[in-house]
């Protein structure tokens, strides 16, 4: 990160960390705070659907530690982030964002002068949340869909990022939810 920190104006671009377990909602949140701000979405999983039907990149993946697929994928997300705020073009990060990823897109976002806000979605709703990851095909090119028992061990281990501006229970009526997304950014 070769450029120097300024605060960022008020017209300054966004980059918005959309951020939660699979099912959660997030990839709904991110699409509806794209609209609200012209932006465009990054997302995680599309952005690692590319690399998967490359065994030998695969095996690398698998052998690195932390996760090759968590640290590469973000990565890329990120550099891609970067381009855009770059450009003075806001952006919607959708991914399941630990505190390390939240961190290094908060880093991005300072160097390029960008605004920078998480979003964390949950489903307080085991039932529902449950229905949904068995339920969805989300089409995306070379990629799996994951299994409910995947999900729960993830649950287990999941800490939900300390400096979320705003966090949604996708229980909730979605009208509510995306109000408060339109407040966020008006």
């Amino acid at each position: 990160m070769d450029r120097p920190f300024s605060p960022p104006a008020e017209n300054a671009p966004w980059m918005v960390l959309v951020t939660g377990l699979p099912g959660s909602g997030k990839s709904t949140v991110a699409e509806e705070v794209a609209t609200v701000l012209g932006a465009s979405v990054l997302s995680h999983d599309w952005a690692m659907s590319g690399l998967r039907p490359y065994p030998e990149i695969q095996a690398v993946l698998d052998g690195m530690e932390p996760s090759g697929h968590r640290v590469v994928g973000w990565s890329i997300v990120n550099a891609l982030a970067q381009a855009q705020l770059r450009q003075r073009r806001s952006v919607v990060l959708d991914g399941v964002a630990r505190s390390p990823e939240v961190v290094q897109c908060e880093l991005s976002a300072r160097v390029e002068s960008a605004r920078f806000v998480v979003v964390a979605t949950h489903c307080s709703d085991p039932a529902l949340h449950r229905s949904r990851v068995e339920g969805r095909q989300r089409h995306i090119p070379n990629w799996y869909e994951l299994e409910w028992s995947q999900v729960e061990r993830a649950l287990r281990a999941w800490e939900p990022p300390v400096r979320a501006s705003l966090t949604l229970d996708s229980a909730d009526d979605w009208e509510g939810n995306a109000d408060q997304l339109r407040v966020l950014f008006s």
